[in-house]
């Protein structure tokens, strides 16, 4: 799989689909997934940031980048401890793929340890994990050094794909690690905070021109692993090892392995919000930032919740500028969104 990561960061397990599959827009695209047809048989044509949004990226990346190192750096510890240093890394593709770099580059330069091993395979929601990818990390390494990472938590829906998934493979640990957990839902995270992890506010730009995985049966075959395409028409636009560059310049090597307390279920907020607004189907909500910032990035959304108590965040600036430039509503939230600073919720096209 072709790739503007380093080959010495991680090792992509996708079948290369690029030219293979036409990319969607968002108005094309939701209606399929909503007429039924699943989200992985199809690529979202990729947004292309006005320089208003670049600049929100730009205060984000300046603002954050610390915040971001610092629980990724916590994450690297806690996974350490666990794992040891023959630690096999599965990053989830690919918004886990720059977050699995950067916890072997930390770990790497503060262990003085070059036993790290990172792969990145897909997980796929109501589709399950890329078994082919799987089976060829297990028969390369050992088992107990397994730890799947991920970006965030939104609320919880690959952490159940991942954890019903391995029900078959009992040598293998379920946790999933990620930075940020608002939703509350595992320790094996940096911090319970819902805050700009920089890189979700872009796509394939941050995550080595790589597409979102897909999967189709008259294009993935049985022993193939799932696919991505190489988004060469951004290549101009690539942020991908400038972004990890930035991070990773912001570790602090004294870092102990200390996490803030759970709060809130983010489950209970999530049944909160589809009572109060009149939603049927909880897949259409996405509490957190990481989360709205892909609805629009590649949804149709129907309005975007504000957390009272973060009406005026700076970190929500870059949600804003895209709310406006879709001429999509913002609004407070009529119900207490616990750790999430925002939610977005995805337009019901048969209402409209």
């Amino acid at each position: 799989m072709k790739s503007t990561f380093y080959s010495n960061d991680v090792e992509l397990l996708l079948k290369d689909i690029s030219g293979l599959v036409e990319p969607l827009p968002s108005e094309v695209r939701e209606q399929y997934i909503q007429s039924g047809i699943h989200y992985c048989e199809m690529l979202p044509l990729e947004y292309q940031p006005s320089k208003k949004y670049m600049d929100a990226y730009t205060v984000a990346l300046q603002n954050y980048a610390e915040l971001t190192a610092h629980a990724i750096a916590v994450l690297s510890e806690i996974i350490y401890k666990k794992k040891g240093k023959h630690l096999t890394i599965v990053s989830l593709a690919r918004a886990g793929t720059p977050i699995g770099i950067l916890i072997k580059r930390y770990l790497e330069k503060k262990y003085n340890v070059s036993t790290i091993y990172h792969y990145s395979i897909s997980i796929i929601r109501g589709r399950g994990i890329d078994k082919n990818a799987l089976n060829h990390i297990l028969s390369r390494r050992n088992p107990e050094t397994i730890q799947f990472v991920d970006g965030w938590i939104g609320k919880g829906a690959i952490l159940n794909e991942l954890t019903q998934e391995l029900y078959e493979y009992p040598e293998l640990d379920a946790g999933l690690a990620v930075v940020s957990d608002p939703a509350n839902l595992t320790e094996l995270c940096g911090t319970h905070e819902d805050f700009l992890i920089p890189s979700s506010c872009l796509n394939a730009t941050v995550t080595g021109l790589i597409s979102r995985t897909f999967h189709r049966k008259d294009i993935i075959g049985e022993n193939n692993f799932h696919g991505a395409a190489f988004l060469e028409n951004l290549e101009h636009d690539d942020l991908t090892n400038q972004y990890l560059n930035v991070i990773e310049h912001q570790f602090d090597y004294s870092t102990n392995a200390t996490i803030s307390p759970k709060g809130i279920s983010g489950i209970n907020v999530v049944q909160q919000i589809a009572k109060e607004y009149f939603i049927e189907d909880i897949n259409f909500i996405k509490p957190g930032i990481g989360e709205t910032t892909r609805v629009l990035l590649r949804r149709i959304p129907w309005k975007i919740l504000v957390n009272s108590k973060y009406e005026n965040a700076e970190e929500l600036n870059h949600i804003k500028q895209l709310a406006y430039e879709k001429n999509v509503p913002i609004e407070l939230s009529k119900v207490e969104l616990g750790n999430y600073k925002i939610c977005g919720i995805i337009k019901n096209l048969a209402d409209t």
